[in-house]
């Protein structure tokens, strides 16, 4: 597995906008060897928010990075930040995760 952990600032004044996008990735995001996408808000300055993403493989993680979608996805959100994400990309040794029954 390989993924990024991206940490951005939001513009004030921009939550909502940024808020409506993180929904509308997770439920536009399947590209091929997607498994996870987690948004975290920084308990010290909500203004703060971390990114993780995990693919099944390197190839498949560059793949969604270089493809016109994500750059697309991406433009929409460099426009609620006050800079560039931070990214750190990364091969992923070590994932557990509770499996929820679905009813």
């Amino acid at each position: 597995m390989y993924g990024t952990i991206a940490k951005m600032r939001v513009r004030p004044g921009a939550e909502p906008l940024f808020k409506a996008w993180m929904e509308g990735f997770i439920r536009a995001i399947r590209e091929a060897g997607w498994l996870s996408t987690t948004f975290y808000q920084s308990d010290e300055d909500p203004q703060i928010y971390w990114m993780t993403t995990v693919f099944t493989t390197r190839e498949a993680y560059h793949a969604n990075a270089e493809s016109p979608k994500q750059d697309a996805r991406y433009r929409r959100l460099r426009s609620c930040l006050e800079s560039d994400p931070e990214w750190h990309d990364g091969g992923v040794i070590m994932q557990q995760a509770l499996e929820h029954a679905s009813s």
